[in-house]
């Protein structure tokens, strides 16, 4: 269905404009489609973002300043976030033995698990993206790529 069909608009200004809203209401489909995929997990996109990062420094703990410039969503509140996956027993949080100012924070083998339950439903979820070929999906992301390089 196209953009003018979705949002029941018959016209935009210009292409950008129409671009804009495009990548916007787009962006908005597949939050929506993540929230759902990761709802039966019992974590947020956000704290998944941060599940990840951590899994890709494991076994070495990271800073906080270091996972939250990797977040997808920089405004997130990555403290906030790294204490309810603390609360529910998915990543450590201790005080570095070297720099008592330095906090650790780690993922723990049950959020290592969560993670593996939520790799399994991958296919499942990239199934409602491969309207587009993967030459496309290349295409764009190149595109997406040159958007953001300004």
């Amino acid at each position: 269905m196209s953009l003018e069909q979705d949002l029941k608009q018959e016209k935009f200004t210009n292409e950008y404009e129409k671009m804009a809203v495009n990548i916007l209401f787009t962006g908005s489909w597949l939050a929506s489609l993540n929230s759902s995929r990761l709802k039966p997990f019992g974590v947020t996109p956000e704290q998944y973002n941060v599940l990840r990062i951590l899994r890709g420094s494991h076994p070495k703990p990271m800073m906080l300043a270091d996972i939250t410039c990797r977040m997808i969503d920089r405004n997130s509140n990555a403290t906030r976030l790294v204490e309810k996956l603390r609360q529910k027993g998915l990543v450590n949080r201790e005080i570095c033995e070297t720099n008592r100012r330095q906090v650790d924070i780690s993922i723990t083998d049950s959020g290592l698990e969560v993670l593996k339950k939520i790799d399994e439903s991958r296919d499942a979820w990239l199934e409602n993206l491969k309207t587009v070929s993967m030459g496309e999906a290349q295409d764009l992301n190149t595109k997406l790529d040159k958007l953001r390089s300004r």
